[in-house]
């Protein structure tokens, strides 16, 4: 029997939630509640809060297993995990665990138990919930399980909708050296065996809310994953939706209809004439739909209320949260049944903010391999009196909008900033130099008349630290024509009718990719293989699916028909996929011996390196060779920083070792 070890999703030591019969969490220091405290300071505390909820029945108690269903434009694979789908409509109080963060400009509330969602989000300098708060938990039937609730911050990891966005979910609250504050939520994703972390922060002095966002594929395959992170927003006939000025085009889901953004030049989903609708407002769209931005080239995003002076910004590294999506049920019929009725009773209509990281569009996965890390951070803070915004930073939001005769400038900082400059210039000359104090609670907008036909790219705003530091800034781009629009995405033919095997794959490729409820991948791999039984690329795949089946003898057998591919005369392959996967199926087979052989070639290819050495490191610890495991988890280590599952064998490794200290402290 092979050992599998692995680290904790969050430190170990649950007894601090135990009092709640849900999730399990603790509280890495304890903070002080909101009362007395120093008024800049950051607080974070737990309590419970009591909300009127309509109660979902028992889980059916008998396992689903796929049946071709598609959900979000995949698989509906829902196994291990049981339907909820048992609504009611009685209404009674309901008690639940609260976690909280406040500082002097925003209180966020986050509900462990209703999948770690962001509750509440309230800007504080002028009473703005800047994320949808709702005041009832009514389920409906959207989830992949069955129940979900709208409103807050949804952390959509590894699927659209993910299947436990109605579970608990662990949690810990941390204090951290600066002064912030911490919520972490996170869990190990039952379908997959992956793991995600989500760190909300608070800073002394800054009105943004950080989310430090980890993601882990803890198993030896693998994976297709998306992230987006789905922020819902209180709508109205007076709310607007920004994309940069660069994205000049907007897809559906599966890019299947473009059109151009934000006044549409055609029919997009749903048959729906959009020539000449600035779809940017929320008013103009009669019927459910979506927005996904098209080549973002910039860092920000977001919403805002004319009618109430106040919006959100959402800003992270574009070139990895490429995603930026606007959901909205629109004012029509069918929007206000869902959003006046079914899914809440008195907060209203809401639209939906949502970000992506490593994927533009919904279902558009990406692969993580095996036992891979990602992090990233991504950011919300909101705006309030300039109209809007044009840019932002981390640091500002900047509105700028040249008509009339006249340019009317506006700026909102994230932090308190003396000394400050707004200006703004026109052909490269200063018009106005205004020295502020700006702050959350104290934008800056001024109307400044500019020159009779000066075009709105000769005229730019920034605003300056008292340094001189460009906070943020804004010049209008340049005329020009209306952009192509791209091909929209058409199923491909049946495999017999492609020629060309290189497509055959790569066919196959992006429907394994996308998790294709549709299209069976197989068929385009098993057609390569009719032609030339042989191919390297069809074997690989092949094997790799067995493999996950426990099929090892057969796998076995495609992987070395790979290899005899892959290494003509003899010689060595370029990548250690196959050995990798060899190694799987001959440890499977009960051969760690040959399995050991076959991992040692793999990470020879840095791409394998760490996987490789966490497959030795665990048949090590198999085997009782305790200095071999702990050698190998060190290497992988050292070709994977931060695998926690490397740190996981490497404890294990030091506790067989005698050495319980140094035990202690790596899985610390």
């Amino acid at each position: 029997m092979r050992a599998f070890v692995v680290a904790s999703l969050i430190a170990a030591g649950a007894a601090a939630a135990r009092a709640q019969p849900a999730p399990r969490g603790r509280q890495a220091s304890r903070a002080a509640g909101p009362r007395g405290a120093a008024a800049a300071a950051v607080r974070v505390w737990t309590d419970s809060v009591t909300i009127p909820t309509y109660p979902v029945g028992p889980a059916d108690p008998d396992p689903i297993f796929y049946t071709g269903e598609v959900y979000q434009g995949a698989r509906r694979h829902i196994y291990p995990y049981a339907a909820q789908d048992a609504l009611t409509d009685s209404l009674e109080p309901r008690r639940y665990l609260a976690l909280h963060l406040e500082n002097e400009f925003l209180r966020i509330t986050v509900l462990p138990q209703l999948g770690g969602k962001v509750f509440e989000a309230l800007d504080k300098t002028d009473g703005y919930d800047f994320i949808y708060h709702q005041h009832v938990i009514k389920p409906a039937l959207i989830g992949m399980l069955g129940a979900w609730t709208s409103g807050g911050i949804e952390w959509d990891v590894f699927q659209h909708h993910r299947a436990t966005a109605f579970m608990p979910v662990d949690w810990a609250t941390a204090s951290n050296p600066d002064g912030s504050k911490t919520i972490w939520v996170g869990e190990r994703e039952r379908r997959q065996r992956m793991r995600w972390l989500v760190g909300l922060t608070l800073r002394p002095g800054r009105s943004y809310l950080e989310a430090q966002v980890r993601l882990v594929n803890a198993t030896p395959w693998p994976h297709t994953m998306l992230y987006w992170s789905n922020a819902a927003v209180p709508v109205d006939s007076q709310y607007q939706f920004f994309f940069p000025p660069g994205v000049r085009v907007a897809a559906f889901h599966g890019k299947v209809v473009f059109t151009t953004w934000p006044v549409g030049s055609g029919t997009y989903a749903g048959g729906v004439d959009e020539r000449g609708v600035d779809q940017s407002w929320w008013k103009s769209q009669p019927s459910p739909t979506s927005f996904f931005a098209w080549n973002l080239d910039q860092d920000f995003f977001g919403g805002y209320d004319h009618g109430r002076r106040a919006g959100v910004v959402h800003v992270a590294d574009h070139h990895v949260m490429i995603g930026a999506k606007v959901w909205e049920w629109g004012p029509g019929p069918a929007g206000h049944l869902w959003d006046s009725r079914i899914l809440t009773d008195s907060d209203g209509p809401y639209a939906e903010l949502m970000a992506g990281a490593y994927s533009n569009n919904q279902p558009d996965y990406t692969w993580f391999q095996p036992y891979d890390v990602r992090g990233f951070t991504e950011y919300w803070y909101p705006v309030r009196d300039i109209g809007g915004f044009t840019n932002a930073t981390l640091d500002a939001a900047v509105n700028l909008v040249v008509a009339g005769g006249a340019a009317r400038v506006g700026f909102n900082a994230t932090s308190v900033r003396r000394g400050a400059h707004a200006v703004l210039l026109v052909g490269g000359r200063v018009v106005l130099d205004s020295t502020v104090t700006i702050g959350p609670a104290r934008p800056f907008v001024a109307t400044v008349p500019v020159p009779a036909g000066t075009p709105a790219a000769d005229v730019g705003a920034e605003l300056r630290a008292s340094d001189g530091t460009v906070l943020v800034g804004y010049t209008p781009p340049q005329p020009c024509a209306p952009p192509r629009l791209p091909e929209p995405v058409r199923p491909p033919p049946p495999p017999p009718d492609i020629s060309s095997n290189d497509l055959l794959y790569a066919i196959g490729q992006r429907y394994e990719q996308i998790n294709s409820a549709v299209v069976d991948p197989g068929a385009y791999y098993d057609e390569i293989l009719k032609r030339d039984s042989g191919d390297a690329r069809a074997n690989l795949r092949l094997g790799e699916e067995l493999n996950r089946r426990w099929r090892y003898l057969d796998a076995a057998q495609h992987l070395r028909r790979a290899l005899e591919r892959l290494g003509p005369g003899y010689t060595i392959p370029a990548s250690g996929e196959a050995f990798y996967q060899l190694g799987i199926a001959l440890a499977g087979e009960g051969r760690p011996d040959s399995a050991r052989d076959a991992f040692q070639r793999a990470a020879w290819d840095p791409r394998y390196r760490a996987a490789a050495e966490i497959q030795l490191a665990e048949l090590a610890l198999a085997a009782a060779s305790w200095d071999s495991a702990l050698a190998a988890s060190r290497r992988a280590l050292a070709a994977q920083a931060g695998g926690e599952l490397a740190r996981g064998l490497e404890a294990a490794a030091l506790r067989h070792l005698g050495r319980p200290a140094e035990a202690e402290r790596v899985a610390a």
